[in-house]
């Protein structure tokens, strides 16, 4: 199965994109949604998480208490390297196995760090989701009821899309002055041209 990865930074417009992804009928596994999934159903994983942040890293009724993991994580980059470490092979075998009972030309997994986590070398195509910094910070403030300084700090955990960029197979500008159904048509052609 040929599978591509799409990513961008956070407020980008990524899961809108692999939503348009979706509507042609490409299969697409959102990341973080299945991390999350994974985190409060996979026994084995709850166990490496409880481990690592103590047994207060879930409720309980044993759900995930993400304020306490996000408020031990997000300032400490050692222990949230050690969270990814854990987490993300579950999901790359998780993404995997679902990838293979699809039946399209391709795959998609939908992820804020693909190339955060040099994950790019298991997809045999990569988009990057661009934006200017001040159009995000003006969805995430919409979306996330946030502030502007919670999201800067959160942007700089992810790389700068002036990075992403070259290492990217093909671009999505996402700053409303292009046509983001063109620009993914466009795409979809391509990669079905490589299947």
């Amino acid at each position: 199965m040929y599978k591509v990865g799409i990513t961008g930074g956070i407020g980008s417009g990524k899961s809108t994109v692999a939503a348009i992804f979706e509507s042609i009928g490409i299969p697409v596994y959102y990341a973080d949604a299945e991390a999350k999934r994974l985190m409060n159903k996979n026994n084995a994983l709850k166990a490496q998480i409880k481990d690592l942040l103590t047994d207060e890293a879930y409720h309980r009724n044993g759900r995930l208490n993400r304020p306490y993991i996000a408020s031990r994580v997000f300032k400490d980059k050692v222990l949230l390297q050690n969270l990814n470490n854990i987490v993300h092979p579950a999901v790359r075998l998780d993404f995997e196995d679902w990838a293979l009972r699809q039946i399209s030309p391709y795959v998609m997994e939908e992820s804020a760090l693909i190339f955060e986590i040099k994950a790019q070398k298991y997809f045999d195509s990569t988009i990057v989701v661009v934006a200017d910094t001040e159009i995000k910070i003006t969805r995430l403030l919409k979306r996330d009821k946030s502030n502007r300084k919670a999201i800067l700090a959160r942007m700089k955990n992810q790389l700068s899309d002036e990075i992403k960029i070259p290492l990217a197979d093909h671009i999505v500008n996402n700053n409303g002055d292009e046509s983001l159904i063109k620009q993914v048509i466009n795409i979809h052609k391509k990669i079905i041209k490589k299947v």
